[in-house]
């Protein structure tokens, strides 16, 4: 006659499906967590001209504000954006800077793009934004001898959200092809919200 196996087997065989069932329901993944969608903040950064323009509007720097919308979840490795942005320039060693030595700029843009999570992080994003921009200048910018245009602009970047804030830096270039072409480097920090 065979032995009837012990009762502590069964009990040992029961827990051990019992912490198999624990660790399968806490393995499950955790619900989704809403980014803030919007911001608004403010720019500062430095500028030069690029190419033939860098002469005419030399070098300087930029303060402005911007706004974002940007919803997405921590989840999701990929979102889109739109973004807009105002920000006075002051140009030094400009060679269009025919009256006193300094260029004066007003930019505004708006631009849609991308937002790529690179890791795990999920307050880190890359960003790819394009869209349009006016450019208006307190003087004429040589070779057309305007002082107002509208064109292309695109930029990428890094967000980083902390502290109820997103920072943001950006190297932007403006008025590509069109006008009077300047490439910046643009620091951001801006309040989250709904």
């Amino acid at each position: 006659m065979r032995a009837r196996p012990a009762p502590r087997v069964a009990v040992v065989a029961v827990a051990a499906l019992a912490a198999l069932a624990a660790l399968a329901a806490g393995a499950a993944p955790a619900a989704a967590e809403e980014l803030p969608p919007g911001s608004i903040g403010v720019i500062v950064g430095a500028a030069g001209g690029t190419g033939v323009d860098a002469n005419r509007l030399g070098f300087g720097y930029q303060v402005g504000g911007q706004a974002a919308w940007q919803p997405m979840a921590t989840e999701r490795r990929l979102g889109w954006a739109i973004r807009w942005s105002a920000a006075f320039g002051t140009m030094y060693d400009a060679g269009a800077a025919s009256v006193g030595d300094t260029l004066k700029t007003l930019h505004m843009d708006l631009t849609l793009g991308h937002r790529l999570r690179p890791g795990q992080n999920p307050s880190r994003y890359l960003t790819a934004r394009a869209g349009g921009q006016l450019l208006r200048a307190n003087q004429v910018v040589p070779p057309s001898m305007h002082r107002a245009f509208a064109g292309a602009v695109a930029s990428v970047g890094l967000d980083q959200y902390a502290y109820g804030f997103l920072f943001n830096i950006d190297v932007r270039v403006d008025q590509i092809g069109t006008g009077p072409t300047i490439i910046a480097l643009m620091f951001g920090a801006g309040k989250t919200g709904p």
